[in-house]
């Protein structure tokens, strides 16, 4: 499965109730994109990093690993990438919609300068709110910011991960 999943770059898996190789999606048609395979330090563990193409669970979830035994918050976790995962998905996704039906399809419609226009307007949101010393008008402009940064990417088709190798770039 493994050597499969590095060759064609998908997800392969062994099914034990089947007792064979099967490719994640060829009946759901929810494959996966793989980008990075990682192992743990006895290399008896893989962690697939992938693009998911719909979703990863039977159940139509986004992960199959939904349940939760003990959750302690350490503060960190993992809200913000999630929700940046999630909005860049549906941003994607909206870019076939109607702009009659869809803000974000209306934007990417209107291209570039409308975009542009309102990246501006929200950096300039961003700096009052923090002037103003409120967390939560400040959490949200910032989100507004993001969101129309996001939009900007789309239409220029640059991904988060090209966002994210510039910053690691950066960070050596």
């Amino acid at each position: 499965a493994l050597g499969r999943t590095l060759a064609e770059k998908t997800t392969w898996l062994f099914s034990r109730s089947r007792q064979a190789l099967w490719r994640k999606g060829e009946t759901s048609g929810n494959t996966q994109t793989v980008v990075a395979v990682a192992y743990d330090c006895d290399a008896d563990a893989l962690l697939y990093r992938v693009h998911a193409h719909g979703p990863a669970c039977h159940t139509g979830a986004d992960s199959c690993f939904g349940g939760e035994l003990l959750v302690e918050s350490t503060g960190r976790d993992g809200a913000f990438s999630r929700a940046v995962a999630h909005l860049a998905t549906t941003i994607a996704e909206r870019r076939g919609a109607p702009p009659e039906t869809s803000y974000t399809a209306a934007l990417l419609r209107d291209g570039v300068d409308r975009i542009g226009k309102k990246i501006g307007e929200e950096a300039t949101e961003v700096v009052i709110a923090g002037k103003n010393d409120d967390p939560a008008a400040l959490a949200w402009e910032v989100a507004d910011l993001l969101y129309h940064t996001f939009v900007l990417l789309e239409a220029r088709g640059v991904t988060l991960d090209d966002v994210g190798e510039e910053l690691l770039r950066r960070a050596k």
